[in-house]
């Protein structure tokens, strides 16, 4: 499979995944068609960096909601796994964690790295007509900012120009005719 862009369809997935109840039930993209999708991948349950991003995710999910937003969160750890860092360490996050352990999902992505095994640090904002309108990749020492996020969201959501350091309130450009 080729590497996703930026206005094509997002690979479509089915995986389980594991809600806040400790409920595990199977969900797949397609089941989000008509909505915004904050889709993001982390590396490894119980590490050091992807708590605070995904407690961040958490701190925001309010204003995600807002803007129409669905968030989830995506490693290939288990439902098992999810289950017990979301008891023992996270508590309720409000959305959905995926389970890839076929490593599948993060390889359809183009997000996988092959040689650890584990997903590294991605995000895709997928409209919802479920093509990609931003993707973000990086590496795995470095956490990523929901703040920026959900900034990129709202500013997708325009469908307009939005300057450097655009905020939702702020003015667009206009191009010259």
């Amino acid at each position: 499979m080729s590497m996703p862009m930026i206005n094509h369809i997002a690979p479509n997935f089915t995986s389980q995944a594991v809600f806040d109840s400790g409920e595990v039930k199977e969900i797949s993209l397609n089941d989000y068609k008509g909505e915004w999708v904050v889709l993001f991948f982390y590396p490894l349950d119980f590490t050091f960096v992807c708590p605070t991003e995904l407690t961040q995710f958490r701190e925001h999910l309010p204003e995600f909601e807002k803007a129409g937003a669905v968030v989830m969160g995506c490693s290939v750890d288990s439902v098992h796994s999810h289950k017990r860092w979301l008891r023992d360490d996270l508590g309720n996050l409000g959305y959905p964690l995926l389970a890839d352990l076929t490593k599948r999902i993060a390889r359809d992505y183009g997000v996988l790295i092959e040689d650890r095994g584990i997903a590294t640090r991605a995000t895709f904002i997928i409209d919802p007509d479920q093509k990609i309108q931003y993707m973000g990749i990086h590496n795995t020492s470095v956490g990523r900012d929901a703040k920026e996020i959900l900034r990129v969201l709202q500013g997708c959501q325009t469908g307009e120009l939005c300057q450097a350091g655009w905020k939702k309130g702020d003015m667009h450009i206009t191009p010259l005719k």
